[in-house]
């Protein structure tokens, strides 16, 4: 089994190691270019000259068209955009100067002339440029707000805002010229490209130049910072989301957002960094990014009164630093890891888990979380799941196989797609009355590059199962094409190439009304459609953000995971399913350290039990856990009534109203400027701050 799993890593190895080599031969084709170029100008070799000179202009464009990363390898070797650029100019000039007559070293004094001025330009406009983008650089970043009122404006072509690019194009007419002058011994050819060259760049360097006009500008930092106070002051939020994290942690946030959007009070979602505005999925709740502390900090004298956190960051730190808005970490999944009972937990002023089941790790756990802190609210995502409806009612049962990743500590038990992946895939393909739904974790490999490998086999499983498979296949579904139409309209913002974060925030202004409801109604059409539109025995990778996870649930039959939070949400649909056990302990001892697998069946890692757990699953009369996955439902997700979204909002409510408590003692403040979560909307009056205008965003 060891030796199985180490000897993929000699092509994964190959695969990485292709655009490592990509690039090399790239750098390497370059550097020979100019090597080249300077034999041919000191020889001096004309048709030589023309050649290594248009080469190493042809590798220029493919660089940042292809291979974006071999600039960067040569801006560490300090030859950056600008120095290949003058010493390709530079070698043209040497080899006009030595294939010239020694009277017309004047003559080409003055062409030398030009090309300083056009580098002399390129250097401004990239200082003006700097100029322009830090005046566009916001203290707050707002989505769902209007901001129009911050003299927000298009952001500068892009070709003025990357220096490479820039230099390239701006400085072609120049190499251009000195090239033909080189052919035709003319230097009225250098002259006229020289020329054309500090044209563009004076264009450029005059396009910046107006932007820094005070007219022209967005508004200051002390204007914006203004604004923002005056909106939260208008706004009121009551409850907020703080999310802290990489690109690909998003989906972490993404899971409250309905939850958040329902809830009575005004919400509001918090975030650290710039970039993932742009990344939370499709709401219309506002959303504010706050990079830095002082600014977060403006938060302390709003009406928001409870963070929920789904994740801890190195930043969360900061944020509970702020003495009158409560927080409480709901997680973004549970499961029995040891990272469900995370120490940094009792930072908190609450821990909200779905069920008892939780409460229990922590107090098992002993991490300073005491029992009174923490609150069982469900999981109000799996609200919407379906419930179990009996045995599979088509030719085909579905399987979702749905591996967690691999995790930071090491752990061979994290994730079964190193050890079993293929095996447990294999086993289903072999039955030929089972559709597999493949979804991996998208951290997968992210850390173990053997998951990443196997990953990859697994998909390749599945591919060629489908070319070996045949059967009917639906009509192109034009409800699909319409509904992801209409669904991309409501919830893809459409930025024109370039536009920076200034420019989103003009162009992400205060949603439509209702555009929220509209989107959840045409998602649900556009999932129905999905899954219609696709043949009923062909398998599927499934990666992207449409279908989600609980669209699967719905359509899957019988889960296979890991020890995750997945197996623990697909309780609530009450279906059988199965998780692997990789970590080389016994079947007794793995059901005793993992209480979420006790209504499972386990499958060890030559997945010899799929073809009786599949037997199970289509005759309900074989079946001897449901009862026991009905009782470990309602140990993890606790009672179905009230609703896990009605016991959020209780969590909220009461939570805020600790939060009021405690302003209250403070002195100076007066209970009227204190809101309290409302269950019927307000009109919201608009109040100017410091001569801007706020603006006013839709509720969800």
């Amino acid at each position: 089994m060891r030796a199985g799993i180490r000897r993929p890593r000699l092509p994964l190895l190959r695969a990485q190691g292709r655009p490592a080599l990509a690039t090399l031969l790239t750098a390497s084709l370059l550097a020979g270019a100019y090597a080249v170029q300077a034999v041919a100008a000191l020889v001096p070799h004309v048709p030589l000259l023309l050649a290594a000179t248009a080469l190493s202009l042809a590798v220029e464009g493919m660089l940042y068209r292809w291979q974006q990363g071999v600039p960067a390898v040569f801006a560490k070797a300090h030859a950056d955009v600008t120095v290949r650029h003058v010493l390709r100019d530079l070698l043209l000039v040497v080899g006009l100067l030595r294939l010239g007559e020694q009277h017309r070293e004047t003559q080409y004094a003055s062409l030398l002339a030009g090309l300083l001025l056009c580098y002399a330009l390129h250097c401004a406009i990239q200082a003006v440029s700097v100029l322009v983008r830090r005046t566009r650089t916001l203290p707050v970043v707002t989505r769902n707000i209007d901001a129009s009122a911050l003299r927000l404006t298009p952001a500068p072509p892009a070709l003025l805002r990357r220096p490479g690019h820039r230099l390239l194009v701006f400085g072609l007419p120049a190499t251009a010229g000195l090239t033909a002058t080189a052919v035709t011994d003319d230097p009225r050819c250098a002259a006229a490209g020289i020329a054309l060259s500090l044209a563009l760049a004076l264009g450029g360097l005059a396009a910046l130049s107006l932007r820094l006009l005070p007219g022209k500008r967005p508004a200051g930092e002390q204007q914006v910072l203004a604004w923002f106070d005056a909106w939260l002051a208008e706004y009121r939020p009551t409850v907020g989301l703080y999310f802290s994290g990489g690109p690909s942690s998003v989906y972490q946030a993404g899971m409250w957002l309905e939850p958040l959007a329902r809830l009575d009070g005004r919400p509001l979602i918090v975030l650290r960094e710039r970039f993932m505005v742009s990344r939370i999925p499709a709401t219309d709740i506002p959303i504010v990014c706050l990079p830095k502390v002082p600014t977060l900090m403006r938060l302390e004298h709003s009406t928001l009164q409870v963070l929920i956190h789904p994740s801890n960051s190195g930043k969360t730190s900061q944020v509970l630093r702020i003495p009158t808005i409560k927080h409480a970490f709901v997680n973004h999944g549970e499961s029995d890891k040891l990272s469900s009972c995370n120490p940094y937990a009792k930072a908190y002023d609450e821990v909200w888990v779905a069920g008892p089941a939780a409460r229990e790790r922590y107090a098992l756990a002993e991490v300073g979380v005491e029992d009174k802190d923490v609150v069982e609210i469900g999981r109000p995502q799996l609200d919407a799941v379906r419930p179990y409806a009996g045995p599979p009612a088509g030719a085909y049962t579905t399987v979702l196989y749905a591996p967690t990743w691999e995790g930071w500590d090491g752990n061979p038990g994290n994730t079964s797609v190193i050890a079993a992946g293929e095996n447990l895939v294999r086993a289903l393909l072999a039955d030929p009355g089972v559709r597999l739904l493949y979804k991996p974790h998208p951290l997968t490999g992210s850390v173990d590059p053997r998951a990443g490998a196997a990953d990859r086999r697994v998909r390749e499983l599945i591919r060629a199962a489908n070319r070996a498979r045949s059967g009917p296949r639906p009509a192109p579904s034009k409800e699909l094409a319409a509904r992801t139409a209409e669904l991309d309209r409501l919830t893809a913002a459409e930025f024109r190439e370039g536009a920076d974060q200034a420019e989103r925030m003009l162009v992400q202004s205060a949603p439509p009304a209702g555009r929220a409801e509209a989107v959840a109604r045409v998602t649900e059409a556009w999932e129905a459609a999905y899954w219609a539109s696709l043949p009923e025995w062909e398998h599927q990778v499934v990666v992207d953000a449409r279908p989600s996870l609980y669209s699967c649930f719905d359509v899957a039959d019988l889960l296979i995971s890991d020890v995750s939070s997945v197996i623990s949400d697909f309780l609530a649909s009450g279906k059988p399913y199965a998780v692997a056990n990789t970590g080389g302990t016994s079947e007794a001892e793995f059901r005793a350290a993992f209480p979420t697998v006790a209504a499972a069946v386990i499958l060890t890692p030559e997945a010899s039990g799929v073809p009786a757990l599949l037997e199970t699953v289509r005759h309900p009369e074989k079946d001897e856990l449901a009862d026991a996955r009905a009782a470990l439902k309602a140990r993890l997700l606790g009672p179905t009534e009230p609703s896990s979204q009605e016991r959020f909002a209780a969590a909220v409510r009461a939570l805020g109203a600790a939060a009021l408590e405690h302003r209250l003692r403070v002195p100076g403040r007066r209970p009227a400027e204190l809101p309290v979560q409302r269950r019927e909307p307000v009109p919201h009056p608009v109040s100017p701050a410091a001569g801007v205008r706020p603006g006013t965003p839709t509720r969800a």
